[in-house]
């Protein structure tokens, strides 16, 4: 039954995405209608498919064809060359009833140029009365092909073997600025190409008349003819330019308007669109004709000019794709108040009319093949991301707009049993400082617990200095309390557990697993163990806290970026029973132990994949949000950025290696639980992703700057969604810590710094997990030495090259290309945006270092006064 709030959401939403796309496409009914023939356009035959630079020319065929369509639109038609094929237009245009200004191509090829001007002459004089003039060259000193005299050199032997005028085709400031070029030529023809210029449409008739005028003011003897006026319905933002459709309609039939009552003849730029122009022009060069590249006009010489006439396609196609996850949502999801589902449904529409707008540009644009496969390959990007978008969101959905929670558990009241179950508590130590391992058997003796054990499992320590004393305090703890040393296990963590758990006492009915650095309250077992009373409760878990931030920056960073997953995303995921399993303040049912087998030594996060193989072994769990044990941060940004990467890299382990159960439609998994585990470590791919990009940005950056005839500016159309959804990762973390996680704004800020200081190394630990099979075990280190000042740099290294590498990148391109690219800027903005987690690295690990420096001064003064003290006041301040 479709509710009645789903109902009216759904309404909503395909409401607002129609009145979007319909408000999009502005209706200009002011342009003046143009009947009858243009003067002429400049013609290049080339279809779409062939290019004069790979030797591919079009046939007399496709000439004729061309020649064909042009003729109801215009009298004349401009040529750019007499060779391969070209310098039979005249002959053919006879049928049309076309003239024809006649070109030829000369440049610094100088054996080419000389047969481009002998064919020239002999196309002249084989074709009187169809050839009107003749342009010797195109822009050859614009382009500095050929000085001056060079270029009137040819323009001379031309004249003198044919009858009709004779000129050459330049910019209007090359004319002003060349004299002696106007002495050379009988009439002045000039191009005049207002977004080349950066005008906006509305200025360039203005500018287009103001060139004109002063050309014919200054040069009053010679006849004037616009061989190049135009504008590119598609290309880049080039400053107040705006290349589209309606700006080319607009532009043109102005112009129409304004030549007709000023006598002034011209060709437009140009009759058919010329995909092949895009590698010696960019994406303007291709769009500039009247006529699309599969000959279709591009618009209508009279009525209303829209700006996007096709919006009932593209908006019909978003619909079209939005409409089952909206129906599934909607089917699915329904403990979410209205606000919720109808921001979750917006967004779905949003991301369905981004999606949309993509494969109509897509399609839509004139791509070679690797221009395809680069674009195909940045859509699938672009699907990712608003998929992570998607993903992201319907946590902040269920988390912010949910009417009910269903699965909270709290500590379990505490109550009289005649009998407590067995626990036996494993606590592995690797070459960790022996007096903090006695401040957790401390905590643990004093578990207010009748029946439990403790079995301390050393494990690959070479120095008895730093073992013996634990194993001695085991002793004076009493019999509860085992200790093992093992100069050598398999497996690391894994192993030392799997150790444990064939000494465990056979009595014991639950296995649970503590940190070597943590204090645990007095009530953490009579608070979980009731939770067991259920026989499906595979494990209880509690979240993981820490003891040792206050009053130091950098820990307390940490504390919070750490307290953001405990508060917000495993409580989430505890609503559908699907949380990550950690290897600290976690009991399990040894009896499921037993089921589905021992820790696994494959893989470097043996207690997230041992969570996970209970869950398909068809166990529940429970997550009780409740700090039932407190332990160390990392000392150091290195010891920081270790721990997460073996998280990530033992993440992809764990994907690798149940990818068949989260398939397979007979896992006992749900399709929740599916969803969360896939989903939860989604961002931890989209890391890796970004890391790719931002070093191909580098690449690319520099590819534009040297290269910039093989190398164009990434599309706008992928970059505003990625500045998008940094904006979006920063909104949802605000929100989710607001409404979760009891902490100061402050707090929030530097909890997200300290997350994006991770994103480097959790981008290379999944990029290492994906393509290796195995990595060393990398222990997160506590107390360990603090690093000088040098370090903060050194810690950071890696993430200081790639944010000098981005900012260089975003200042070259904003200087060379921003001036006239707004989306050469968009990018620079981009790289900029990019480099923020690397600075945030860097930023982190100087706190890191800074605040040791402040402890070390700290340190060194106390001792300074203590050795100052006589021993009588020693003596005093020790009683």
């Amino acid at each position: 039954m479709f509710r009645p709030t789903a109902l009216l959401c759904l309404i909503l939403v395909v409401a607002a995405a129609l009145a979007g796309f319909w408000s999009l496409n502005k209706i200009d009914n002011r342009v003046v209608s143009i009947d009858g023939k243009i003067n002429g356009v400049a013609f290049s035959p080339y279809q779409r498919n062939q290019d004069p630079q790979r030797d591919i020319h079009p046939s007399l065929q496709d000439i004729d064809r061309d020649l064909a369509a042009v003729a109801p639109l215009a009298e004349k038609v401009r040529t750019y060359s007499a060779l391969d094929g070209l310098d039979k237009i005249p002959e053919l245009a006879v049928k049309y009833n076309l003239k024809v200004v006649a070109g030829g191509w000369v440049d610094n090829r100088v054996q080419r140029s000389e047969r481009e001007v002998a064919n020239l002459i002999r196309m002249v004089r084989n074709n009187p009365g169809t050839v009107e003039r003749v342009l010797v060259g195109n822009e050859s000193i614009l382009r500095g092909d050929l000085r001056v005299p060079q270029l009137v050199s040819y323009i001379r032997q031309v004249k003198r073997n044919v009858n009709v005028p004779v000129s050459t085709a330049e910019p209007w400031h090359v004319w002003a600025d060349n004299p002696e070029l106007v002495q050379a030529v009988d009439y002045i023809a000039i191009h005049v190409l207002p977004y080349w210029e950066g005008m906006s449409v509305d200025a360039s008739l203005k500018f287009f008349a103001e060139k004109y005028s002063e050309l014919r003011d200054r040069y009053s003897t010679k006849r004037i003819i616009v061989t190049e006026i135009g504008w590119p319905s598609d290309g880049r933002l080039r400053r107040d330019a705006v290349a589209s459709r309606a700006n080319q309609a607009k532009f043109l039939r102005e112009f129409f308007a304004l030549a007709r009552a000023n006598n002034i003849e011209y060709f437009v730029m140009e009759a058919f669109d010329q995909p092949w122009k895009h590698g010696i022009e960019g994406k303007a060069g291709a769009y500039w004709g009247m006529f699309d590249s599969e000959r279709q006009p591009k618009w209508s010489m009279t009525g209303p000019i829209e700006t996007l006439p096709h919006w009932r396609l593209i908006a019909g196609a978003s619909l079209a794709l939005a409409i089952v996850p909206l129906l599934l949502f909607f089917h699915r999801w329904r403990n979410l108040s209205f606000a919720g589902e109808l921001f979750f449904a917006a967004l779905i529409q949003g991301c369905a009319a981004l999606v949309a707008w993509t494969l109509f540009a897509g399609f839509t644009t004139y791509q070679s093949a690797g221009m395809a496969i680069a674009w195909s390959l940045l859509f699938l990007c672009l699907a990712g991301t608003l998929l992570l978008v998607l993903m992201q969101a319907l946590e902040m959905t269920e988390v912010v707009w949910m009417k009910a929670w269903r699965r909270v558990f709290l500590p379990a009241k505490l109550e009289q049993r005649a009998h407590w179950p067995k626990v036996s508590l494993h606590l592995p130590i690797c070459n960790e400082p022996p007096h903090m391992v006695k401040i957790s058997l401390d905590a643990l003796a004093r578990l207010d617990y009748p029946n439990f054990e403790v079995l301390v499992i050393d494990n690959n320590t070479r120095d008895a200095a730093t073992w013996r004393p634990v194993e001695a305090y085991c002793q004076e703890l009493g019999p509860r309390f085992r200790f093992f040393h093992l100069d050598h296990v398999e497996g690391f963590k894994a192993g030392a557990l799997n150790f444990a758990l064939r000494q465990t006492a056979p009595d014991a009915e639950f296995v649970g697993v503590c940190d070597s650095d943590y204090t645990v309250e007095p009530n953490w077992l009579k608070s979980i163990v009731p939770y067991f009373d259920d026989a499906k409760v595979g494990f209880v878990q509690a979240p993981q806290d820490h003891r040792d931030w206050v009053g130091e920056p950098f820990k307390e960073m940490l504390n919070w970026e750490y307290a953001g997953f405990f508060n917000i995303g495993m409580c989430h995921r505890n609503e559908y029973d699907a949380i990550i399993q950690h290897g600290t303040m976690t009991v399990i049912r040894k009896l499921a132990i037993d089921d589905v087998g021992i820790w696994a030594q494959w893989c470097i996060c043996e207690d997230s994949e041992m969570g996970l193989r209970l869950m398909e072994g068809g166990y529940k769990s429970v997550y009780i949000n409740h700090a039932f044990g407190k332990g160390l941060t990392p000392d150091t940004f290195s010891g920081y950025k270790k721990q997460r990467f073996r998280w990530a890299y033992g993440a992809v382990q764990i994907l690798k290696g149940h990818w068949r159960q989260m398939l397979s439609p007979g896992s006992p998994l749900s399709w929740r639980q599916r969803f969360h585990f896939v989903a939860g470590w989604a961002p931890w791919f989209a890391d890796a992703v970004n890391l790719i990009f931002t070093i191909a940005s580098v690449f690319w950056a520099l590819g534009v700057l040297i290269f910039p005839k093989y190398f164009d500016l990434p599309l706008a159309l992928f970059l505003v969604p990625t500045l998008g959804l940094f904006v979006f990762k920063v909104v949802h973390s605000y929100v989710l810590y607001a409404k979760r996680v009891p902490c100061t704004i402050s707090q929030r800020i530097g909890a997200s710094v300290a997350g994006l200081a991770l994103i480097f190394t959790v981008g290379r630990a999944m990029l290492y997990g994906i393509f290796t099979s195995k990595l060393p075990f990398i222990r997160t280190p506590k107390m360990e030495n603090r690093p000088a000042l040098i370090a903060g740099l050194t810690m950071a290294a890696e993430e200081t090259v790639l944010l000098l590498a981005l900012w260089a990148a975003a200042i070259a391109i904003w200087v060379v290309n921003g001036p006239d690219d707004a989306e050469a800027r968009m990018w620079s903005v981009l790289m900029v945006v990019q480099s923020l987690p690397y600075a945030a690295a860097l930023y982190l690990s100087m706190v890191n270092a800074l605040s040791t420096l402040k402890q070390q001064r700290l340190l060194s003064q106390a001792a300074a006064n203590t050795n100052a003290l006589s021993p009588a006041l020693i003596g005093a301040a020790a009683s």
